[in-house]
């Protein structure tokens, strides 16, 4: 069950947005992500 924040959420506290963007832009925001197809009904 879910008490409390994410740990994303409590790590973005600490880290800037202009920093977060950076580290995305270094490292590629969805490389390497597998896509799945959409299941047919």
């Amino acid at each position: 069950m879910n008490v409390g924040k994410t740990l994303f959420a409590q790590i973005m506290e600490f880290v800037p947005w202009t920093s977060f963007g950076r580290i995305v832009d270094r490292y590629g925001d969805n490389s390497g992500v597998r896509r799945f197809p959409p299941l047919s009904a």
